[in-house]
């Protein structure tokens, strides 16, 4: 079965190759069998006269996923099953992660991604033999005859899709974890949000609040330092669903402003079903906010920075304090209702 490779094949590459071949012919699937067959000589071509290419970029890299993707239907298929080997084969050695055009080898045959091929120097992180220049086409032709199951897969994604969509799907697929909502510090947790609401109440010691009204008040002693920023995060349970109200101060320019915004413990399509309205004052003036909350998806410092929420001055703010203007006191009063 193997006769038509020939000896100068025989590598480390190669003899992964050739149990991917066997898998293959053993599990049924023929069209890939033949592929890799037809594929399987570009390996010794190349090592003969290999094809010299220019230093690729990382933007290239995206543009020639993007440009498969328009060719190759996005349609999820069932039960497909990819043998470990061809991932093996496809996984950078140093990254770990999936590689895509344009795919680098030695003259061995060794192959490495090319985000990575700068970080080794030139060197072949198998062999330390001089990398140069060569292009491992047969690799990227079988690459793209795959179809893998989204990463997410565990969160209930069950969609598979061709190796050069894969990545585009996986960046928007709805299955995808949220990152932590906690704005006080660089938390790097993720997980769907059942997981978040647990992680918010029991890791942060977040307030958590039943219902679809509030009223806070936020005090601090000093309103002049930012540098610390005054911030606060409540979340609220409501319609079946979680809300993480913001309240901080930040810089914008030479004077401190503070900001208060509602996120939606979801997606934007979701969020959209929603609107909330924020209202702050004292001495007979009040200001009121209303909007649509965002989706935690959006980070948030996204979402302040865009100036998305209940803006107020730190003279207007003090104004609102009362007494002598030395202590911020401010009570922020809002709702949120579902949209018809």
């Amino acid at each position: 079965m193997f006769e038509s490779i020939r000896p100068s094949f025989a590598n480390s590459q190669a003899l992964n190759l050739a149990r991917l071949l066997l898998s293959c012919w053993e599990c049924g699937y023929k069209d890939l069998y033949a592929t890799i067959m037809s594929t399987a000589t570009f390996l010794d071509e190349m090592r003969c006269s290999p094809e010299i290419i220019d230093q690729p970029k990382v933007e290239e890299i995206i543009d020639v996923i993007e440009h498969v993707s328009e060719h190759i239907p996005h349609s999820p298929k069932r039960n497909l099953v990819v043998s470990s080997s061809v991932r093996d084969l496809l996984e950078c050695p140093v990254c770990l992660n999936a590689m895509y055009p344009p795919i680098h080898q030695c003259s061995n045959g060794h192959t490495l991604c090319s985000g990575c091929k700068p970080r080794v120097h030139n060197r072949c992180p198998t062999c330390r033999h001089e990398l140069g220049n060569i292009r491992c086409l047969a690799l990227e032709k079988i690459a793209a005859s795959l179809e893998l199951p989204c990463k997410y897969q565990s969160f209930g994604c069950l969609g598979i899709y061709p190796y050069f969509c894969k990545l585009k799907h996986e960046s928007q697929c709805q299955y995808r974890p949220y990152s932590c909502p906690y704005a006080g510090s660089e938390c790097t947790v993720m997980g769907d949000i059942p997981y978040l609401v647990t992680h918010l109440k029991d890791d942060h010691k977040v307030d958590m609040h039943s219902g679809s009204t509030f009223n806070h008040r936020y005090v601090k002693s000093n309103p002049h330092e930012v540098e610390n920023a005054t911030w606060m995060l409540t979340v609220f349970s409501c319609f079946g669903e979680y809300f993480c109200l913001h309240f901080e101060a930040f810089q914008l320019g030479n004077a401190p402003v503070y900001i208060a915004f509602l996120r939606f413990m979801g997606d934007d399509v979701e969020a959209k079903n929603y609107s909330y309205s924020l209202e702050v004052g004292g001495n007979g003036r009040k200001m009121i906010w209303q909007g649509v909350p965002r989706s935690i998806r959006d980070s948030h410092r996204k979402v302040r920075d865009s100036f998305d929420g209940l803006i107020i001055q730190r003279s207007m703010a003090l104004f609102f304090s009362g007494g002598d203007r030395k202590e911020l006191k401010l009570r922020v009063t809002g709702r949120i209702w579902k949209e018809q």
